[in-house]
C-alpha cells in the first residue's frame, strides 16, 4: 500500500498500466474470506467487503476520466457501483444507510483529493488514502456531533448490528457443535469441546469489541479496499492516477505516524480518562496495524524469501498470529529510528 515515490529522494516511477492480475485476485479473495469468518464478521464494521470496493474503484475510474481517460468506463463503474449499493441498502435497515453513505463519503473523497493533485506532482496512493480517511471521518465525526442525539444513535445502530451479527453466529455455531456429525467425529475429545466452548465466548464478546473499535476498524478496512481499487483500476484504467502500489517488502509511510502510538498508549494507560480510553485504543488498534505491516515489510526485506518458505511463514503466522503480531509490531515501530531497509542486507 505504498510506493517508491515516497522515499525522499528517489525518482517517481514510469507511470505505466500494471499488469498481471494474480496478485489484485488473491489480495481481494483473502479480503472478502476473512470478511465472512464468523468473529471477524461481527467486528469489522462492513461486512460486505465488495460494498466499499466497487464504490472506491468508480471513484477512481471518475478520476482517471478526469485525467484525459474514457468516460464509458466511468459511466459503467459508476453504475456497478451504484446498484451494488442499492442492493445493499435493499437487504439491510438503518445500518446499511449508514454504511452506505460512509462508503458514498470516502470515495467521494478520494476522488476529489485525487483530481485536485495536479498530474505533475501526483502523490503516492498512501498519503491520498491515509488523508482521504482522515477527512471523511472528520466530516462524518462533525456531522454526528452537530447532529441531536447524533453520536448517541450510532452508537446505538452500531452496537444493535453487531449483536444481531452475534446472534446469528451462535446459533449457526451451536447448531453446528450440538449436531450429529460434530458428536461422531468428536465424541469424547475434550479439546474438542474447550475450541467450541472458546469459540462461543468470542462470539459473545465481539459485540462490545465492534462497537468499541468501529472508527479504528472502519478506516482499517477502509484502507484495504482503497489498496484493491486502486490496484484493480490501472489494470484496466488508461489514465494513471499516481505511482504504482510497491511490494508489501517496500510498505512506509510518515515516521510522524508513530505519535498516533504514543497518545494512543497514554490514553489507555493513564486512568481515570472515561470515553478517553475508548479513543486511545482506536488509535492503538489503527497505528499498531500500521506498524505491524511494516514490520512484516522489514521482515520480508531481510528474508527475501522463495515460494517454500513464504508459505512455511504464512502456516507459522496462522499458528502463531498474537506472537508474530507483537514482533512485526516491534520491527516496525524499531524501523522508525533505526530505518532498517536501509541498511546492507545480510548475505546469509
Amino acid at each position: 500500500m505504498s510506493d517508491t515515490a515516497s522515499e525522499p529522494g528517489t525518482e517517481a516511477p514510469e507511470l505505466v498500466r500494471e499488469r498481471g492480475w494474480w496478485r489484485v485476485v488473491v489480495a481481494t479473495l483473502l479480503f472478502l474470506f476473512v470478511t465472512v469468518t464468523p468473529v471477524v464478521r461481527i467486528v469489522l464494521p462492513i461486512d460486505q467487503a465488495m460494498v466499499l470496493i466497487v464504490p472506491a474503484i468508480a471513484a477512481c475510474a471518475i478520476a482517471g476520466w478526469w485525467a484525459g481517460g474514457r468516460i464509458a468506463s466511468a459511466l459503467a463503474c459508476v453504475a456497478v457501483a451504484a446498484l451494488v449499493l442499492v442492493m445493499f441498502t435493499n437487504a439491510g435497515g438503518s445500518f446499511a444507510l449508514l454504511a452506505c453513505g460512509w462508503t458514498v463519503l470516502l470515495s467521494a473523497t478520494f476522488a476529489g483529493l485525487v483530481i485536485l493533485t495536479p498530474q505533475e506532482a501526483r502523490r503516492s496512493f498512501s498519503s491520498q488514502a491515509f488523508a482521504s480517511i482522515g477527512i471523511a471521518l472528520l466530516i462524518a465525526g462533525g456531522a454526528t456531533l452537530a447532529t441531536k442525539q447524533g453520536a448517541a444513535t450510532v452508537k446505538q445502530m452500531v452496537s444493535a448490528e453487531a449483536a444481531k451479527r452475534s446472534e446469528k453466529a451462535l446459533g449457526e455455531w451451536r447448531q453446528t457443535t450440538q449436531s450429529k456429525e460434530w458428536n461422531d467425529v468428536f465424541a469424547g475429545n475434550p479439546d474438542a469441546k474447550t475450541i467450541a466452548s472458546t469459540m462461543e465466548s468470542q462470539l459473545e464478546a465481539a459485540p462490545e469489541v465492534a462497537t468499541s473499535l468501529f472508527p479504528s476498524m472502519l478506516a482499517l478496512e477502509s484502507l484495504i479496499a482503497l489498496a484493491i481499487a486502486w490496484a484493480v483500476y490501472h489494470r484496466f484504467g488508461r489514465e494513471r492516477l499516481g505511482p504504482p502500489l510497491a511490494a508489501l517488502r517496500d510498505f512506509r509511510f510518515s515516521d510522524q505516524f508513530v505519535w498516533g502510538l504514543v497518545v494512543g498508549l497514554a490514553l489507555v494507560v493513564v486512568p481515570g480518562l472515561g470515553s478517553l480510553s475508548v479513543l486511545g485504543a482506536n488509535l492503538l488498534v489503527f497505528f499498531g496495524a500500521l506498524y505491524a505491516l511494516r514490520g512484516v515489510g522489514v521482515a520480508l526485506w531481510f528474508l527475501s524469501p522463495g515460494r517454500v518458505l513464504m508459505g512455511f511463514l504464512i502456516v507459522f503466522a496462522l499458528v502463531f498470529g498474537q506472537l508474530l503480531g507483537i514482533l512485526a509490531v516491534g520491527l516496525g515501530v524499531g524501523d522508525t529510528w533505526l530505518n532498517w531497509r536501509a541498511r546492507a542486507k545480510p548475505k546469509t
